[in-house]
């Protein structure tokens, strides 16, 4: 412009990502378990119906070749399961909903 040279960044939204976007865990609902860190669910050791006893894993998560077991911080009834072995998570994303 006027001989000087401008620069102009213009959005895409045509370029943007189909991801999705998983839900978070309420972290004033007790019965919400949440992921601790991002990485790879690669166990789910529960399914809706199922009852878990206090310290009973419910499923297993690995970043970096660490593996961290997500364990029952109670007695409870699996409500249901929102992640699969395989899925990506990010910190605070709903894993499980307890009954």
């Amino acid at each position: 412009m006027n001989g000087i040279p401008r620069s102009v960044s213009i959005l895409d939204h045509s370029l943007e990502a189909d991801a999705q976007h998983a839900e978070k865990a309420d972290p004033n609902n007790s019965n919400h378990i949440a992921a601790g860190m991002p990485g790879m669910v690669v166990m789910l050791a529960v399914q809706p119906g199922d009852s878990v006893r206090e310290g009973q894993k419910l499923l297993i998560i690995e970043a970096m070749k660490m593996q961290t077991t997500i364990a029952a911080d109670r007695d409870a009834k699996v409500a249901d399961v929102f992640v699969k072995a395989g899925s990506q998570v990010e910190t605070g994303d709903l894993l499980i909903s307890l009954e």
